[in-house]
């Protein structure tokens, strides 16, 4: 248990946050291993050339990471007064969310389980 009074507590914990912008994304129709492809796509890459791989790539979480990307943009813009040219996706990974059980009827009276998965993304920027 920590000591002393709960706003030096708060205090200290507020110290050890991470300053970088971000964005988090909880709860995507999606799952991990799909959101994992893109993700990889634009990690450690510039703002603009992964909106651009966004932009253009076949998959569904493409779309999603792209919003996700943008709103991480404009966090780094208005809340941190960062250069959008000096920009970098440091760090984009997805976590497991839950998950939804639903059922398919199959032959002979047998139901068969359906498992359709979410995540919880997240992006992380820097500058160069």
């Amino acid at each position: 248990m920590a000591k002393g009074h709960r706003s030096q507590i708060k205090r200290e914990r507020n110290a050890q946050k991470d300053t970088r912008p971000s964005a988090k994304l909880s709860y995507a129709r999606v799952s991990v291993q799909k959101a994992c492809f893109v993700l990889d796509a634009i990690r450690g890459k510039d703002v603009q050339s992964a909106l651009a791989l966004l932009e253009y790539n076949p998959r569904y979480a493409s779309s999603i990471i792209k919003k996700l990307l943008e709103s991480a943009i404009a966090n780094a813009e208005n809340n941190n007064g960062m250069n959008v040219e000096n920009l970098v996706v440091a760090e984009c990974y997805a976590n497991k969310g839950p998950t939804m059980k639903r059922v398919r009827p199959r032959a002979q009276g047998r139901a068969y389980r359906i498992e359709k998965r979410m995540s919880h993304i997240t992006i992380v920027l820097d500058e160069k």
